[in-house]
């Protein structure tokens, strides 16, 4: 089962996670830069609109318009295969006749947003914050994934920022771009891993005034923050995730310990979710078989996908098809349509094209897959920073609070859903809202039980 595992990532990667390097916090440089040389920062906090540039729209027209005649799929296949062409046709003419380019430009304006560069890179951020009042302002900073965008919070941004009259504190809400992602700056030279980008944001919010601020995130955003709790546990108050995951050796053998004995390590009602452990690792090698490619070489893949946007459409929204429930793949459209709209994953979409992002965003994963990321020691490092873990039905692993808790000692909760998959933002923001709320809530009555 190991080599299997151990399959999925590259050789450095494996190497490292054999090792179990203990943290090295000397390895990470707090203000390593990543921009130009020479290029002399810019510390100021600048305002920043979203533009869909006239000629980008003209030119991306012209190739949905002019796509070639895409290969049929086999007969009864849906999406087992991967993105139906059956289906792409449509999504196409979507995209270049109807998908409102400036309405949705405006659209994604709607909130507040801002530049400011940090250790070279020119960040691009949301920043809602809250008007004068007696309430506590709690920051909150909330990270994406791939192939996600900081689209994915627009729904939860109203929700998560109201002013309740049930709650004694309010929420100012601070949503970065990653690095190399949508309108963020990519790195100029190698090495801006998960780690990294974890100091980056760190120094991001140092330089928005937070000294002390709670985290959220999922998929990529779940891995950097969850770095954030390890390397800065009294910057913390907070970390609430919807990816909890330990890759660890101690988590494997306990993982191992599960599959003979169930019991020892598992609910008896939510043991299907990890076992039979063959069923769950086929299932996520299914799932993954992009992880390699992206580990190893991402710029290839990157040029194809920057240079067609029928080819982006159908490698991004496959994977939200199947993310978000591996029954869609049985379905000839993969059941996108049950779960968001069009508008919804056209403009993810535009967050990859308008940019020629693509290539740089998929990065993370050589750049996390590497040894100088693994020698900080991260992933086997546990923090005690409070916790709190939300677990879809349907997201790509599960994990029981007693792995959980072997990287986080101080794990609140874990709110087991029946429903829901890897993208939970965007299928179910006010779900996602309101474990926050959770969790932000049980986070503070901690801080006050643990005076320190």
């Amino acid at each position: 089962m190991l080599v299997i595992i151990l399959s999925l990532v590259s050789t450095s990667w494996a190497q490292s996670f054999l090792q179990s390097p203990k943290l090295n916090r000397s390895a990470l440089d707090l203000n390593e830069w990543w921009g130009p040389p020479g290029m002399i920062q810019d510390e100021s906090i600048r305002p920043a609109r979203i533009f869909f540039d006239d000629e980008m729209i003209k030119d991306l027209q012209y190739r949905l318009r002019n796509h070639i005649t895409f290969q049929p799929p086999l007969e009864g296949a849906g999406f087992t295969y991967g993105f139906n062409s059956d289906a792409l046709p449509d999504w196409l003419s979507y995209w270049a006749e109807e998908y409102p380019f400036k309405q949705r430009e405006e659209f994604l304006n709607q909130f507040p947003q801002y530049k400011t560069n940090i250790q070279g890179l020119d960040i691009h951020f949301i920043w809602v914050r809250q008007p004068p009042t007696h309430k506590e302002v709690v920051p909150l900073l909330l990270l994406h994934g791939w192939p996600g965008s900081i689209r994915e919070f627009y729904e939860m941004i109203p929700m998560v920022t109201a002013d309740d009259d049930s709650r004694d504190f309010v929420v100012e809400l601070i949503v970065p771009c990653l690095p190399g992602f949508g309108f963020s700056d990519a790195a100029t030279r190698p090495g801006l891993g998960g780690g990294q980008m974890a100091v980056l944001f760190r120094n991001l919010m140092h330089r928005l005034g937070y000294t002390k601020y709670y985290l959220q995130g999922g998929d990529w955003g779940a891995i950097i923050t969850g770095f954030m709790a390890v390397l800065f546990p009294r910057e913390v108050l907070g970390y609430h995730t919807n990816w909890g995951v330990v890759p660890s050796l101690e988590a494997l053998g306990l993982t191992l310990v599960g599959a003979v004995f169930p019991h020892l390590v598992i609910p008896p009602e939510l043991a299907s979710r990890l076992y039979p452990l063959t069923d769950t690792l086929a299932s996520l090698i299914e799932k993954t078989g992009y992880f390699h490619e992206h580990a190893t070489k991402p710029d290839t893949v990157g040029i194809a996908m920057t240079d067609s946007p029928a080819g982006l459409l159908a490698y991004i929204l496959e994977k939200f098809s199947g993310a978000v429930d591996a029954a869609n793949k049985v379905l000839p459209d993969g059941g996108l349509h049950n779960t968001f709209t069009r508008e919804q994953l056209v403009d993810n979409l535009m967050m990859y094209w308008g940019t020629r992002s693509f290539t740089t965003a998929i990065r993370i994963y050589a750049e996390t897959a590497n040894r100088k990321h693994y020698a900080v020691g991260l992933e086997g490092a546990s923090t005690k920073v409070p916790t709190w873990v939300v677990q879809a039905k349907t997201e790509f692993t599960y994990q029981p609070p007693e792995i959980l808790s072997l990287k986080y000692r101080n794990l609140l909760n874990t709110t087991v859903l029946d429903f829901g998959g890897h993208f939970l933002a965007l299928e179910h923001p006010q779900v996602l809202t309101c474990s926050v709320f959770e969790a932000l809530e049980a986070f503070r009555r901690w801080h006050r039980n643990n005076v320190e």
